[in-house]
């Protein structure tokens, strides 16, 4: 049986117990206990648990984020599993507060658009999951590399600290991104 993961959108995807031993380490990282090997265990009772439920054979991705953080509180890290909260948070507070204006800049008039959209209603909130879409349903790019383009726009625009983002601007972020994960996969298959 392989078990899905339920995505805040919705989406499913595969289970993957190196996601869950990424997420430990980091945790553990940002309290400067970083070791991989307890990540590693700590990652393998969190799959143990999930597989071993019985006749479920999908979990919301919220529900693993709870079960490592009981593992992290339950086995003595505790400021682990308070990071994991904390950054958890910190990414949704980011996620609302971003908006995109449609706008495809251009020029300096098109920059006084932008500003004049910060008053008027043509703009939408952050959507990660309309990259996925798009690149999925559009050009015909695999979910899982859609999502890990997605994941790195957003990391940018995170990075950035604007609260208000050109579409012109998500689109050259997409379509580098996607240059550079085409590329390195290119490099792979050589290899």
């Amino acid at each position: 049986m392989q078990l899905k993961v339920v995505k805040a959108d919705g989406t499913a995807e595969q289970y993957l117990h190196t996601k869950v031993m990424g997420t430990v380490s980091n945790a553990l990282g940002k309290v400067g206990r970083a070791d991989i090997y307890i990540a590693e265990q700590l990652a393998e009772v969190v799959t143990y648990y999930l597989y071993r439920r019985e006749n479920q054979h999908r979990v919301a991705s919220g529900e693993v984020l709870s079960i490592v953080k009981a593992v992290l509180t339950s086995t003595g890290h505790e400021e682990a599993a308070i990071a994991l909260s904390e950054h958890h948070f910190e990414r949704r507070l980011k996620r609302s507060r971003i908006e995109v204006a449609s706008v495809d800049i251009q020029d300096l008039a098109d920059a006084e658009r932008l500003c004049e959209g910060e008053e008027s209603g043509d703009k939408s909130r952050w959507d990660k999951a309309r990259i996925v879409r798009d690149l999925v349903t559009k050009h015909g790019v695999p979910r899982k590399t859609a999502r890990a383009i997605a994941s790195m726009v957003e990391e940018k625009i995170f990075n950035m600290g604007i609260t208000l983002v050109p579409a012109s601007l998500i689109k050259q972020l997409v379509l580098g991104d996607a240059a550079a994960v085409l590329r390195a996969q290119r490099q792979l298959q050589s290899v």
